[in-house]
Order: structure tokens, then sequence, then C-alpha cells
């Protein structure tokens, strides 16, 4: 009887994480493994995603207290952002040579880690329109720095259908961009690990972003 009920307690923990961390509702019939299985896997990916976080903020913990890098859960995945100023120059697509210390240190982790995981990663820009860089639209200088950092890290030996870029351009602010130091903000690049979701062939699948081209 007590064992029994401490299953049903660890459970309805493992469901609170769950729920917590990814936003979804997941239902438990009574007498189905599958589910308890389920949960325990959802656990167990949570777990790694937690265990990379520490690792990273240990890695760059200088560049965290510099305010050059955030890490944080977010219901996406695990978030690696970059100020935009840490990887590129004004306007431009090519990463300083500065850089490439700090991504090493994230690839270490997406090829220790996290070994098992996808990575998308996401460029975004502030509002100010492109005027003498020779970009289009900040559409493209997104794109081309997340591009840039997606090879980057495939020549660190990240494994290539891992990784996803994307850019976002100006569409997705975590500031406002009546400010200098919320423009600022705006320029960045995500590098997000995924967690794993089930398909419906019941295969373990990341839940990414599409490439861009």
């Amino acid at each position: 009887m007590h064992s029994n009920k401490a299953v049903l307690l660890n459970i309805s923990l493992v469901l609170a994480l769950a729920l917590g961390l990814s936003g979804c509702t997941v239902i438990l019939q009574k007498g189905r493994r599958t589910d308890i299985e389920k949960i325990s896997k959802l656990k167990s990916d949570m777990d790694e995603l937690q265990r990379a976080k520490d690792e990273l903020e240990k890695r760059l913990q200088d560049e965290i207290n510099n305010k050059q890098v955030k890490v944080e859960m977010q219901d996406k995945g695990l978030v690696i952002t970059f100020v935009s100023e840490v990887l590129f120059d004004s306007g431009k697509a090519k990463l300083r040579h500065d850089s490439y210390e700090k991504l090493d240190k994230v690839a270490g982790v997406l090829n220790t880690t996290v070994a098992d995981l996808n990575v998308g990663i996401e460029g975004h820009t502030d509002n100010k329109p492109i005027k003498r860089s020779g970009w289009k639209s900040n559409w493209e200088l997104s794109t081309a720095r997340a591009l840039s950092v997606l090879h980057y890290l495939s020549g660190k030996e990240v494994a290539e259908p891992r990784l996803a870029a994307i850019g976002y351009g100006e569409y997705k602010p975590v500031a406002s961009n009546d400010t200098s130091e919320g423009r600022q903000k705006n320029r960045r690049v995500e590098i997000v690990i995924l967690p794993k979701t089930e398909t419906k062939n019941g295969d373990a699948a990341a839940d990414g972003n599409g490439s861009s081209s």
C-alpha cells in the first residue's frame, strides 16, 4: 500500500514538472503503463536539459556576468541568448574572431551533455531599417547571422542533421525598440536546445524550426 502511494506521488510530481515546463496537458488513466513511461521519459528529458543549463552556466560564467549571454529555460527549450554585438560587428553576418571561444563552450555542451538533442538557431534584429549595410531587410541579416552560427557549430562537429536556422528579423522583440537598451536586447542570436517530442510513429523528434536558406 505504501509502495503504491509512493509511486502515485512520484507520478504526480513528474506530471507537475511536465505541465510547468511544457504547458501541455497530460491525462493519466489508471493501469496504463504507457502513460507512466511517457511521463518518466519526459522527466528524463527535462533532467537532461537542466544538466546542460548547469554546465553552460558554469562554462559561460564570465559572459553571463558581463551580460553578454543569458541561459534560461523557456517553453520552447533551453535557450542560450547572445547579444548580437558579442558575435558580429554592426550590420555584418561574419562572426567576430573573439566570438569563437564563446561558441566553442556551447559546442562542447552540445556534443556531450545533450548530444542526442536537436538545436535551433534563431536570428533577431531591432526594428531599425537597413540603410547602408547592403542587406535587403532585417530578415536577410537575421537569417545570415543564424546561418553563420549554424555553420560554425557544424564545423565544431555538431552533427548537421541536428541543426536548423531561421531569421525572424525584427518581429519577435523581447524589449521595447523605443530605447537604445531595448534595441540592444532585441539584436540577438538564440541557440535553442530542443526537448524531444513523441511523433505519431513513436519515434523521438525535435519540435523545432525549419531551415532557412
